[in-house]
């Protein structure tokens, strides 16, 4: 690609501005600096350098993150925090999308990624990705099989729809179910359908993919095969 669609895209300086970061600052690739915005470069085969320091690259970028409560599953809102501004240097500087969202009042795994149709995949009912939460219930939960044989809920437009869970079992005070949706309140509504309130809500798993050690706040790279 051209210098000046990866100095933008990693958001070092707007592409109109090119030639003056390139003036102002040293760039250098394959230990020549770079004067000009039209140059190709290659930096996956060759580090690029800007004032002495080689500038992290990856062209596609996966995290899992365990978002904490009271942040919401988006890039940017007015109101509230985000879980995109967890995201801190050298990642903050790549446009990550939000694949698996989860409430505000809910926590765990989110799953971050620049490669688009790979976010699709991983959110498109057709992937049928299973999902495992870990749920704390107002009581000792006792209808595991209303669950399994499915119970008829509405998702975000008032629609309603079958939804089952794939396995259901209790852990100490917790209640483990797995689905392979993700439609809008999906638990809570199906907890709620059998008569119980979900106290809060962790999502633990996605795919293959579990939160692992991970403490709220904290995220790391994972690769494809740690998913499918």
């Amino acid at each position: 690609m051209r210098i000046d669609k990866f100095l933008s895209q990693l958001k070092y300086v707007s592409r109109h501005d090119v030639p003056r970061f390139l003036n102002d600052h040293v760039v250098t690739y394959k230990n020549e600096r770079i004067f000009s915005q039209r140059i190709q470069v290659e930096p996956n085969v060759a580090p690029i350098y800007l004032d002495g320091d080689p500038i992290f690259y990856k062209e596609t970028i996966y995290l899992k993150l365990y978002k904490p409560k009271g942040y919401l599953s988006a890039n940017t809102d007015p109101r509230h925090p985000c879980a995109v501004d967890l995201i801190k240097a050298p990642y903050d500087r790549f446009d990550l999308a939000i694949a698996g969202r989860l409430d505000i009042d809910s926590e765990g795994l989110l799953i971050l990624s620049n490669h688009g149709s790979m976010i699709h995949q991983i959110i498109s009912p057709r992937s049928h990705l299973p999902k495992v939460y870990e749920a704390t219930l107002d009581r000792p939960f006792q209808n595991e099989q209303k669950l399994l044989d499915g119970v008829t809920i509405l998702d975000g437009k008032n629609e309603p729809y079958l939804a089952k869970a794939l396995e259901i079992h209790s852990k100490d005070d917790l209640t483990i179910i797995t689905i392979d949706e993700g439609k809008f309140h999906q638990v809570k509504r199906m907890f709620h359908a059998v008569g119980y309130t979900v106290l809060n809500l962790k999502r633990i798993q996605i795919g293959k993919l579990s939160l692992g050690s991970l403490n709220p706040g904290e995220y790391e790279e994972f690769t494809l095969e740690d998913l499918f």
